[in-house]
């Protein structure tokens, strides 16, 4: 081995300049396309968003929205005279309507059909499958979200697939935690912190971000206003399940927080971009649906279907957008389905939020 380099040995009689260029041809074989660092906020603040093309090429993949079935006549008897125990979109076509369940069921139970909500051998008015009661509570939700709630999903709107994606059980659903056995030790409650959760990004903070705001309607501010405030502010506990909701926030959404906040002042709306505003609604709208239409499906659902502490699957950032700062990367079914726009008004209407140069002590608490 060793005559290959010796004064006599036919490597040594080799250019130098061979091993260079064999070298870049292996650095060139390897190399990958850069990472992208888009600015979209002040110079020197940090306000940018790295985009890696590889794993943005591979996201889109994921968000591809089915063709939509071809449009049928609007005109001759409407559902509910055709049909029985039709309670929503009875006011379409019979044309339309058997459109839309044929949609539903492509979006929602490809695998399963049309028995996945009506019982096989049964008349197809009877509710006898829990699932139709469902899948009846979800098409009111719909429209709830795309009339009530464009603050947030505009006139993009929302379709069954925005979060099924031809799942019976869309992605990212959360339930409440089992209480902590630990609570009641020396060690005390640790909220589920160090325990690995892609809830939380793997983050060791509380893997329960959701119950306070999602639920129930905790304040999510936790920033001082002031150097020195004149009475105790958040404590470190409020703070920590905070920085849970916004990892889950940025992870849900392939973002990081300066899509949303100033990195020179987090709290301020004043130097924030429009997208906090939409995330401020979407957090408000996420809340409501959990509220008033999964939590009264509780006793509909069959125990196989329901938490470790009984209570029913409810939906977080990410069971909309999977990854992608706008569900199905902006793309609309609803221009095809405009039944499911809605005509409702959202039961509760979302506060009025206050104009970006506003006081920071009125503008939203979040």
């Amino acid at each position: 081995m060793s005559k290959l380099f010796d004064k006599s040995g036919p490597l040594a009689r080799t250019s130098p300049w061979l091993f260079l260029a064999a070298a870049a041809l292996l650095l060139v074989g390897c190399e990958r396309p850069p990472v992208d660092a888009v600015q979209i906020g002040y110079r020197g603040v940090a306000m940018g968003q790295v985009v890696n093309p590889r794993i943005a090429q591979a996201e889109a993949a994921r968000h591809v929205s089915p063709a939509p079935l071809p449009a049928v006549p609007a005109d001759g008897p409407r559902a509910s005279e055709v049909f029985k125990n039709v309670q929503v979109l009875g006011n379409l076509g019979a044309g339309e309507f058997t459109r839309t369940m044929a949609a539903i069921t492509a979006w929602v139970a490809p695998q399963q059909g049309c028995a996945y909500c009506h019982a096989a051998g049964e008349d197809l008015s009877s509710d006898t499958l829990y699932t139709k009661v469902v899948a009846r509570k979800m098409l009111q939700m719909t429209q709830q979200i795309n009339a009530g709630w464009k603050a947030h999903v505009a006139d993009t709107g929302v379709t069954c697939y925005t979060c099924h994606r031809g799942q019976p059980v869309p992605a990212a659903i959360w339930f409440a935690p089992e209480p902590s056995v630990q609570a009641a030790r020396m060690t005390g409650d640790k909220r589920g912190q160090n325990t690995p959760s892609a809830t939380v990004a793997m983050a060791s903070l509380p893997s329960d971000p959701f119950s306070p705001y999602l639920e129930q309607d905790t304040a999510i501010r936790v920033t001082g206003l002031q150097a020195l405030p004149g009475e105790p502010g958040a404590t470190i506990a409020a703070t920590e399940s905070t920085w849970g909701l916004m990892m889950h926030m940025s992870q849900s959404l392939g973002v990081n927080c300066t899509y949303c906040h100033n990195s020179r002042a987090f709290n301020d709306w004043s130097q924030s971009t429009p997208q906090r505003m939409k995330a401020w609604h979407g957090i408000r709208m996420a809340r409501q649906l959990n509220v008033e239409h999964m939590k009264p499906l509780t006793d509909t659902f069959p125990a196989a279907r329901k938490g470790p502490t009984g209570d029913v699957a409810k939906i977080s950032c990410g069971t909309c957008h999977q990854g992608a700062n706008k569900p199905l990367m902006g793309a609309s079914l609803l221009k095809a389905h405009p039944e499911l726009g809605g005509t409702m008004v959202a039961a509760a209407a979302p506060e009025a939020a206050a104009p970006e140069a506003a006081a920071a002590a009125s503008a939203p608490a979040q």
